[in-house]
Parts: C-alpha cells; structure tokens; sequence
C-alpha cells in the first residue's frame, strides 16, 4: 500500500524535476504520475450528454490536398447533416467504444421510432475500461441511429438524430 504522503512528496518532486512521469509499485500497488496527460484521454468530469442543435446546411468547403491515392472517408457529421431544424443531434461527449444495448444479448435501449425523455438512457460509451451511461436531456423521438454497435467513437461525433417532442 502506498500511502497519501509519500504519494505527495512523489508529486511535488515530480513538479518541481524535469522529469515528465514516473511509474512506482510498492507492495502489489502501481501508481504513474505524470506531469502530461495520456493521448486520448478524457477528463472524469466530462458531461454525459452533449445536445446541440442541428447546424444549417452550409456549401460544402473544397477539400484540402490528399498526399495519399485513396480518397479519405467523410466523417459521420460530414455524411449526414441534419435537414430538419427541429432535429436535434445527440453527440459523443468522450473518445470510446459505443454500444447500444447494456449486454451483447440484450435489446439496445432505444431504436429508431423510439420515444425517450430525459434521464433515459440511450446507449452506453465505453472509455478506459469504464462503461458510462449517455443519457437524454431532451424528450423526443429517435429519428436516427449514427454510429454502428461496438464503433468506436470520437469526442463530439453525432451518435443520433432526435426529433424533438
């Protein structure tokens, strides 16, 4: 076990050197300090659900030069922008793996059709070996499902497509 003071003087030492991070175990604990965070990794007090109006269609921007022969792939958010102004993008509020249903053999909690509130849970996001919850802030009806089970995800990528009640 390590203890609290020892785990602040680690700290402070770390602050105050050149040193970027340490990895320490002690007695079957392992703790990492580091002074930057890993690549991909999300705050603890990330918002659950992130709710933003659609955007109004706007001319499509030229594409820059590829370096590569393939063409890259529009992003979901470029594929399909909402027409309707009373459509409501449900977005991603972390990087993670999506999945639409609590177990691989349950039914996804909502499905297109589907009428939620808010607090209803749509679907669940896991990040970090962490299965978190998105849950509605808005009553409406699912109108589309973007993103496919077991996808992953990025940080504000439209998951689904709400028309509000």
């Amino acid at each position: 076990m390590i203890d609290l003071e020892f785990l602040q003087s680690l700290i402070r030492a770390i602050d105050e050197s050149s040193i970027d991070s340490v990895e320490i175990e002690r007695g079957g604990t392992r703790v990492r300090v580091s002074k930057t965070p890993p690549q991909g990794s999300v705050p603890a007090t990330a918002p659950m659900a992130m709710l933003a109006p659609a955007p109004a269609a706007s001319p499509p921007q030229p594409a820059p030069p590829q370096e590569s022969a393939a063409p890259a792939a529009p992003s979901a958010e470029e594929a399909a922008p909402a027409a309707d102004s009373n459509l409501v993008e449900i977005r991603s509020p972390m990087v993670g793996t999506f999945y639409r249903s609590p177990a691989p053999d349950a039914d996804p909690y909502v499905e297109v059709g589907s009428t939620v509130g808010p607090g209803d849970t749509l679907c669940i996001i896991e990040a970090m070996k962490l299965m978190n919850e998105l849950e509605g802030e808005v009553a409406g009806v699912i109108r589309e499902v973007c993103v496919d089970n077991a996808e992953p995800v990025e940080y504000g990528q439209v998951l689904f497509r709400l028309e509000q009640a």
